[in-house]
C-alpha cells in the first residue's frame, strides 16, 4: 500500500510539471526550448524538492533535448542539487570572518545535535539538512546561519540549537 501512495504522489509531480512545461507550447522545432531550460529545472526542484536522473530525463523528453544537456546545465549551476534535501535547509558559512568567529564550532554543534555531517543526506525525518558555505555576503553579521533563506547572525552554537528546536517544534 505505501508503494501505491509513492506512486500516486509522483504521478501527480510529474502532471504538475508536465501542466508547466505543456504551458510554453514547446515543439521540437521550437528554438526557444533551450532559453526555457533552467525556469523549468526551478519549478522541477521546487516540485521534488530535488532533481535525480528520472526528472532530469523526463525533462529532456518533454522539452526535445539531449539528457546530457539537462544534466550539464543541473552541474553546472550550484542551486540545483540531484540530491533530496531537509524541509528546513540550514546554512552556515565558514567564510573568513564567520570562520575566524567561530562558525566551524558553530556547524560542529548542529551536525551533533542533528546527527548528520554538511553536506551529506538529509535527517532521517527529512526535517533537516545541512550546507557548509564559503561566504553568504553578510560578514558584518558573523558568525552566520541560513534556514530557507532567513539570516541569523552572531550566532552560537547554543544559540544554533535553540533555532533549530524553533524549527522542529514547526514540524
Amino acid at each position: 500500500m505505501g508503494c501505491d501512495k509513492l506512486s500516486e504522489a509522483a504521478a501527480a509531480k510529474f502532471a504538475e510539471l508536465d501542466a508547466f512545461i505543456d504551458g510554453f507550447g514547446i515543439n521540437r522545432d521550437d528554438p526557444r526550448r533551450s532559453g526555457r531550460l533552467i525556469q523549468v529545472l526551478h519549478r522541477a526542484q521546487k516540485i521534488f524538492g530535488y532533481l535525480p536522473d528520472v526528472v532530469q530525463k523526463h525533462v529532456a523528453g518533454k522539452m526535445f533535448l539531449p539528457t546530457s544537456k539537462v544534466a550539464g546545465v543541473v552541474s553546472f549551476y550550484n542551486y540545483f542539487s540531484t540530491e533530496p534535501k531537509g524541509k528546513y535547509c540550514i546554512d552556515v558559512c565558514l567564510g573568513t570572518a564567520c570562520y575566524v568567529k567561530g562558525s566551524e564550532k558553530v556547524l560542529s554543534e548542529i551536525e551533533r545535535v542533528l546527527g548528520v555531517k554538511a553536506d551529506t543526506c538529509p535527517t532521517e525525518d527529512g526535517l533537516f539538512s545541512i550546507s557548509a558555505l564559503r561566504c553568504v555576503g553578510a560578514c558584518g553579521l558573523a558568525p552566520v546561519m541560513v534556514v530557507n533563506g532567513k539570516v541569523y547572525g552572531k550566532v552560537t552554537p547554543a544559540k544554533a540549537v535553540e533555532i533549530i528546536n524553533e524549527y522542529k517544534q514547526r514540524g
